[in-house]
């Protein structure tokens, strides 16, 4: 057991040690990531201005397309009044003359309406597209910071990032899935041991018979105020010399 503990310690020091490379990062990877959302956001908003655009151009066109056929029709139509031999054929000419002038009114209104929309649309495409571009030149900037600092710290995170490896294959499962699940719930230090009488993740009282279970070494314990994982001080400081801490 007491190698249990030690190895989970050790496990927690590695961890501690790429959270302070992570921290150098600081806010940039969130930076970063919101930025692109909101370049996603912007480029959808003048996809669905662009989509609409289109569909109101074809729809002009095809009621152009329609215009030239009524006025076609109404030409024939203005013809054939001449041609008419009762006021039967006179009425129902006459009527069919004017719904033909009242389609191609209704028509070139829709296409009045969409030319004005389709403007407007173009306007605010305009308005967008240099956000976009602003945006784009400030992740940019942002990304290369993000990149010299992951530079510079590289060949010591991959060295971590080895010994974490190493350090996690010779864990219990069991142990590895709790660990995990209180470093995860915690976001960050899973482990804590006990200095003054208290946990030193919280700092909360650890009651005197705890502290005696947890000095044994017999099993994991936690702490009741915070949920950390417990190991006694001998086992902090045993693998605290041996990695140099």
């Amino acid at each position: 057991m007491h190698n249990r503990l030690a190895i989970l310690y050790e496990l927690q020091l590695i961890d501690d040690q790429l959270d302070e490379l992570e921290e150098l990062r600081g806010d940039l990877p969130l930076a970063v990531n919101e930025l692109k959302s909101r370049i996603s956001s912007i480029q959808a908003n003048i996809k669905e201005k662009e989509d609409l655009k289109n569909e109101l151009l074809e729809k002009r066109k095809n009621n152009d397309e329609e215009i030239e056929r009524l006025n076609d029709n109404l030409k024939k139509f203005k013809s054939q009044l001449y041609q008419v031999r009762n006021n039967k054929e006179y009425d129902a000419l006459t009527k069919e003359i004017d719904h033909t002038e009242e389609k191609i009114v209704q028509l070139e209104d829709e296409n009045k309406e969409s030319e004005n929309m389709i403007e407007k649309l173009k306007m605010e495409i305009e308005e967008l597209l240099p956000q976009v571009e602003e945006l784009e030149a400030e992740i940019k900037v942002k990304e290369e910071e993000l990149k010299k600092i992951i530079k510079a710290n590289e060949r010591e995170e991959l060295k971590l990032n080895k010994e974490r490896e190493k350090v996690a294959g010779q864990i219990r499962k069991s142990d590895y899935n709790t660990y995990m699940r209180v470093r995860k719930a915690l976001r960050g230090k899973a482990i804590a041991t006990i200095s003054r009488g208290a946990c030193t993740g919280c700092h909360n009282v650890v009651p005197p018979q705890r502290q005696i279970e947890i000095k044994a070494n017999k099993r994991l314990y936690t702490c009741e105020s915070c949920g950390r994982l417990l190991v006694s001080p001998e086992i902090a400081e045993e693998v605290e010399k041996k990695l140099n801490v």
